[in-house]
């Protein structure tokens, strides 16, 4: 079901800039309405503005106005694609835009195998709007 999403994050993860660590990501966003945006990890060699695929995605469809979203698949590994599930800050930032449903797709090989997961397994407990209210 989600072979479409998992090809874009494969094309994406060619995309990245890791001369740091090697480990090169890829993400692809769908949205409610069927639109895919796709993002790279982006490394600095000051660490802190190093940038991960998952938000440059997630961050992309927001700027356009995007807010209800489908499902994310990730592709991350060195040499070749491997297993690769998004990072807690990453978890986060996903889930101040999306439900726990939010499917988390990890891409397993280039021929776009996967597993899938969802965000509220991941993050089960995230903080949200809620948590600041008084």
């Amino acid at each position: 079901m989600y072979g479409k999403l998992s090809v874009a994050a494969a094309e994406a993860r060619k995309k990245a800039y890791a001369p740091y660590s090697g480990f090169k990501v890829g993400a692809a966003l769908l949205t409610a309405d069927g639109k895919i945006y796709s993002g790279c990890n982006i490394e600095n060699s000051a660490f802190s503005p190093t940038v991960c695929a998952e938000r440059v995605a997630l961050f992309k469809a927001i700027s356009e106005g995007e807010r209800a979203f489908v499902a994310i698949a990730v592709a991350g590994g060195k040499e070749r694609i491997a297993p690769t599930m998004p990072c807690g800050v990453c978890r986060q930032a996903l889930a101040e835009f999306c439900n726990g449903d939010l499917k988390v797709i990890s891409v397993s090989d280039e021929s776009g195998n996967y597993t899938e997961t969802t965000l509220g397994a991941l993050l089960p407990n995230a903080f949200s709007e809620a948590d600041f209210r008084g």
